[in-house]
């Protein structure tokens, strides 16, 4: 391979698993490679509807082994490309109960029933159940709602949380054009993905997004001399720290410490100095409330940082 070239690698599983951990790499890649990966949904069928894994939620590609990466290593990963892989997507159709009071979730319906949507020329159009909604159709914004890499210790974690490593966070944040970090325990970091949605609001209240297949384009590095409790990262407005838990005030807590945490680093800031810019300039968004770990995003315009 010549100098300043890039390989890319094409990586279409037929195996998936619905635990992110160490388990054996289905391919391996250079630090610095591309690789693309064929995803199927969070109920295991593939670009043609095809029910390909039948145990367990968010079937994950993977894992890759990235080349050089070692515990205590930063895995970067850039979200390049992410496609939907056919025209159909589905989603529950009521909020979930864990979102609304309790007195008011006897009110929802069956959950069990799953809307149908057309996604196709850029656009999610609702096509069952018929509702005063019509063929309601909103912007396509697709993203993987699962992914990241093996925990510490031969942990293999179910594909439905989130932690330090990543997970089911289910944040619409992660689209193409963003960056994301996250902190590596094992040799090869052990990358997976997975878990794709044509789009979804913020929070994933009805526990689901526009669930589909995707084919995903993401450029996988190793950062050494970094170190960082929980998954960081940025896109062109923001940099962004994330934190997996339940309650939603402690998973507030993770993401708030890591991003102090960070703006000291980069900003050589003290305390003081961290309190009066986030207490006046940080936003934060809701990953999602809906699974075993909820997951809250803090973020930091960059516009702002630019005139430190």
């Amino acid at each position: 391979m010549g100098a300043g070239i890039v390989a890319t690698h094409h990586f279409s599983p037929t195996r998936f698993y619905s635990t992110i951990g160490s388990h054996d790499p289905q391919v391996r890649i250079g630090d610095g490679h591309t690789v693309i990966v064929d995803c199927i949904d969070a109920w295991g069928q593939d670009a043609r509807v095809r029910k390909v894994h039948n145990t367990g939620p968010n079937p994950m590609s993977g894992p890759i082994f990235v080349e050089g990466a070692r515990p205590g290593d930063v895995l970067s990963v850039e979200w390049l490309r992410i496609t939907p892989s056919r025209e159909i997507g589905f989603t529950r159709n009521s909020l979930a109960p864990n979102t609304v009071d309790p007195e008011y979730a006897a009110q929802l319906p069956n959950r069990a029933a799953k809307g149908r949507w057309r996604v196709a020329d850029g656009r999610c159009v609702i096509q069952s159940p018929k509702t005063r909604l019509g063929k309601l159709a909103l912007p396509i914004a697709p993203f993987c709602g699962c992914f990241g890499v093996a925990p510490a210790g031969g942990e293999a974690i179910s594909t439905a949380t989130s932690g330090r490593f990543g997970g089911n966070m289910d944040y619409n944040g992660f689209q193409a054009g963003s960056t994301v970090y996250l902190p590596v325990s094992v040799d090869g970091a052990l990358f997976h993905l997975g878990d794709g949605h044509a789009r979804q609001g913020d929070g994933e209240m009805s526990g689901t997004g526009i669930e589909i297949s995707v084919q995903a384009e993401v450029r996988l590095s190793v950062v050494k001399d970094w170190q960082i409790g929980w998954p960081r990262g940025e896109d062109a407005d923001y940099i962004f720290t994330v934190g997996n838990a339940r309650p939603l005030d402690q998973a507030v807590q993770h993401c708030t410490t890591e991003m102090s945490t960070w703006l000291i680093e980069r900003h050589g800031l003290d305390h003081y100095a961290v309190g009066l810019l986030m207490g006046q300039a940080v936003k934060y968004d809701l990953g999602n409330m809906y699974d075993p770990a909820y997951t809250m995003v803090c973020k930091m315009p960059k516009a702002i940082l630019a005139t430190l």
